[in-house]
């Protein structure tokens, strides 16, 4: 018992210092660039569509979903390409890489360089090629009689373009979360003046945590990551202790609770632009508080398959051979960040290679397809297989290429 209460402590701790502290100042500062341009990019790139696939993979390389939820209204509106959406979707990065880049930077340079390089070739192809698009719609169609929601398909270069109404398509966001959740996520959904002022006290108590936290994982990551004693106090050790087990609890607060109560409830949804300093920091912190959940709970299945099992999971992954980046790739296929993270935490735990960590980035689409399923199902299903295709082709090219072209290790590389 004594053993799974440190582990569990041990989890707490080190996810939010080591991993959600470096999110919220990522998080922040792209919420930050949004608020401050108040949507500007999104309408520079309206008017120069031929740039869409290099612009989408941009967006969808930025971490956390939010870069590539911007995306989806855009198609829907017509005012982007299929090949667009693909290249955008294939780079997204997701939440998964806060954790990558805590725990791996090395290895996330590599990994979404890669799935940056692919997004742009493959989505070039889509809309200069067609690849096929028109068959692959004919065929999930054949599978559903579910239509698209008031859509008016027009061929564009073998690729289909989708007309809504700017109104409608205006509150694809907004759809998709009332789908999911029953709610609009701006503002409040619960009216209780108590749990407003305690919610809120949590939130600045959550940044309070956040400052100390990222102050202690700069000195730890400069001190060679050492061992941290679990102690309380002023010392290095004790605010390590102090800040990363405050700040998970907020966190957990935050998420199941504080959420419906400060607005910004419906974390894993970016807004094209913020309308204050005090949106901004509430919608990082959320996003964050989502992420740290995640963490730890990875963190916790992972340790605690290890402590019960005695499972050499690592090893496992290796006798796997060819089917570890299919596995990774498979993953990419369930929407959301969740999962993504889980398998993100188990490569900087070294029990997935590299191949399968980049084939699941290349294939992951995070919370970015939400809304294109909430509007367009058709092309949400063509959109998922279009990221898989690469994803297999560029694992199974790096498991029999990466340590023996390159000479690096296929396990914890690039691992802090």
């Amino acid at each position: 018992m004594s053993e799974v209460a440190d582990i569990f402590l041990g989890s707490v701790r080190d996810g939010f210092v080591q991993v959600s502290a470096f999110v919220a100042v990522t998080v922040l500062l792209f919420s930050y660039v949004q608020y401050r341009t108040d949507g500007r990019l999104v309408k520079k790139l309206e008017e120069n569509r031929r740039a869409g696939p290099l612009v989408g993979a941009l967006m969808g390389l930025t971490p956390g979903c939010g870069g590539a939820i911007v995306m989806m209204p855009l198609y829907v509106r017509g005012s982007v390409s299929f090949g667009t959406v693909v290249a955008t979707l294939i780079a997204t990065a997701g939440d998964a890489a806060f954790v990558i880049l805590a725990l791996a930077p090395e290895a996330a340079l590599y990994s979404y360089g890669i799935a940056f390089a692919t997004a742009i070739l493959f989505g070039y192809a889509v809309d200069n090629f067609g690849l096929g698009v028109g068959r692959v719609d004919r065929a999930v169609r054949s599978l559903s009689t579910m239509a698209t929601d008031g859509g008016v398909a027009a061929p564009v270069t073998g690729n289909k373009v989708h007309h809504y109404d700017d109104a409608a398509a205006g509150d694809v966001e907004g759809a998709c979360d009332a789908e999911r959740f029953g709610h609009d996520h701006d503002g409040p959904v619960r009216d209780s003046p108590l749990m407003r002022s305690v919610s809120l006290a949590a939130l600045v108590a959550w940044w309070a945590a956040a400052a100390v936290g990222l102050g202690a994982g700069v000195l730890y990551l400069l001190r060679g990551a050492p061992d941290v004693p679990m102690v309380a106090g002023l010392s290095f050790a004790g605010l390590f202790t102090v800040a990363g087990i405050a700040g998970t609890t907020l966190s957990v607060y935050l998420y199941f609770v504080g959420r419906k109560y400060v607005g910004h409830g419906d974390v894993g949804r970016a807004r094209d632009t913020f309308g204050s300093t005090y949106e901004t920091l509430t919608h990082a912190a959320m996003e964050t508080s989502f992420v740290t959940v995640w963490v730890i709970a990875a963190y916790l299945l992972y340790e605690y398959a290890m402590l019960f099992t005695g499972a050499d999971i690592a090893g496992l992954a290796a006798a796997a051979g060819v089917l570890a980046p299919v596995a990774g790739a498979a993953v990419g296929l369930i929407p959301g960040c969740g999962p993504q993270i889980i398998l993100s935490t188990a490569y900087a735990e070294g029990a997935i290679p590299f191949s399968a960590l980049t084939a699941n980035a290349i294939s992951q689409d995070g919370d970015a397809l939400f809304p294109l399923i909430a509007i367009d199902k058709t092309a949400a299903v063509v959109a998922s297989i279009y990221t898989t295709v690469p994803a297999l082709v560029v694992g199974v090219v790096l498991h029999y290429t990466w340590t023996a072209v390159f000479g690096l290790p296929q396990f914890g590389f690039g691992v802090l």
